[in-house]
């Protein structure tokens, strides 16, 4: 058989039709578990900025994805145009987070497997993924850091400042300081004794001190 007779055969113009209860039973259960993966997700999440909106895709992305293995399990050429139009779609979104993709690859995964047929494994595999990432979300292996900037001027309130920081924190790193006209501004990574944040009003109060502010740090921006 040459490559023109596999091209004029039945077998690519075949297609194996989905019933409408596959496939709402498919797309049902590729909800339930985005929607599973969203709550895992909100429960677990530990950045600076929660976004509603990545969480929410999560549910569309299972979706999505069940979809598009449905179409594409039908029919043979679907999937070879499928692949082609695919590749050259872009994502120019950065994703700081780690976690972030790790929960993409899930929905993702989620979704290939639940159009595959094998429901059990997207079930069950999905729990037991949730259940890991919720125990060692609720076990602190480190403490929380933070960003503190002070603004301040002279060298004895610089002095007094990096003294009350030393009592009042657990642990202090000086990451910045830069100097001009009659202001000295000074970045420090501390942890906190029992999240308490009271010294910071006290900073306040030192003399020659005359901003302080103090931010979640999770490695991606400082100040």
């Amino acid at each position: 058989m040459t490559f023109q007779d596999i091209f004029t055969s039945g077998f690519l113009d075949s297609v194996s039709s989905v019933s409408l209860l596959d496939m709402a039973a498919a797309l049902g259960l590729a909800f339930a578990l985005g929607l599973f993966i969203f709550l895992i997700y909100k429960k677990t999440f530990s950045g600076v900025m929660y976004s509603s909106g990545f969480g929410i895709s999560l549910i569309a992305m299972t979706m999505i994805t069940t979809l598009v293995i449905l179409a594409v399990s039908s029919n043979v050429v679907l999937s070879l145009g499928m692949v082609g139009a695919l590749s050259i779609v872009r994502f120019r979104t950065a994703v700081k987070d780690p976690m972030d993709i790790v929960f993409l690859f899930w929905s993702i995964g989620a979704g290939i497997v639940l159009a595959a047929g094998l429901l059990p494994l997207a079930v069950f595999g999905s729990i037991f993924i949730g259940l890991v990432l919720l125990i060692f979300a609720e076990k602190k292996t480190f403490d929380k850091p933070y960003i503190l900037v002070v603004h301040c001027s002279g060298e004895k309130s610089e002095r007094e400042v990096f003294q009350m920081i030393t009592e009042k924190t657990s642990r202090v790193s000086l990451k910045s300081k830069s100097v001009s006209a009659g202001m000295v501004e000074l970045n420090y990574e501390v942890r906190l004794k029992e999240e308490d944040i009271s010294f910071v009003n006290m900073l306040a109060e030192i003399d020659g001190v005359t901003n302080t502010v103090m931010a979640s740090y999770n490695g991606d921006y400082m100040g």
